[in-house]
């Protein structure tokens, strides 16, 4: 995470929403109240539930800095296009 209450924490995305929002696991986690359902098997109380956040404040973890890291894009020598971290240069999907 980029900002926001979970900034610098780690996570991994779970569901990407075609609304440019992202679901992570672990992440901007809130307490909702929910009412019990005896017909579908729900209890009600409080739940811990993941809301999605903006994919513009979430970057992606690169394993060598260990640290949040740029990316960008480059065409290899036999065409293919692909991503690659500013920092170091290497090539994440080969």
């Amino acid at each position: 995470m980029k900002a926001g209450k979970d900034k610098g924490k780690l996570g991994e995305v779970k569901l990407i929403l075609p609304t440019g929002h992202v679901l992570v696991n672990g992440i901007n986690v809130v307490k909702k109240h929910q009412r019990a359902n005896p017909r579908a098997g729900i209890d009600g109380g409080i739940i811990d539930k993941e809301m999605p956040v903006h994919i513009s404040n979430v970057s992606i973890f690169n394993p060598a800095t260990s640290k949040a890291d740029k990316v960008g894009f480059k065409l290899l020598a036999d065409g293919r296009k692909v991503r690659y971290f500013k920092s170091t240069n290497d090539v994440i999907d080969g």
